[in-house]
């Protein structure tokens, strides 16, 4: 994903054979604390960390990361679409996500 910025935080992903630009925007960031149901995010980063992550916590991630990329997704629509690299690369994207929000750049 070469289109990517690191520093402003971008992970590329490649669905339906479309490349993305996704990216966890402070909008993002609280929908997505409202639709985990989550008191924190802290606490979805720890699960993330721990491994204790579900597909759904991966679809959320996911459609928070395009719609702050500029895309909108529902997770349903996401949860049909091919992303390329499979499952694996869904969670890892979604990791890198998370990682990348809380980056500190120097």
């Amino acid at each position: 994903m070469s289109m990517e910025n690191r520093w402003r935080g971008e992970v590329g992903v490649v669905i339906d054979g479309q490349t993305h630009r996704m990216r966890l925007t402070l909008g993002a960031l609280a929908e997505l604390e409202e639709d985990l149901a989550e008191p924190s995010l802290m606490a979805l980063v720890q699960r993330f960390e721990s491994g204790g992550f579900s597909t759904r916590d991966v679809l959320a991630l996911l459609c928070a990361g395009l719609r702050g990329g500029g895309v909108q997704m529902d997770p349903d629509a996401l949860g049909q679409a091919e992303i390329e690299g499979g499952p694996m690369r869904a969670a890892h994207a979604a990791a890198e996500l998370l990682a990348r929000a809380f980056a500190v750049q120097q």
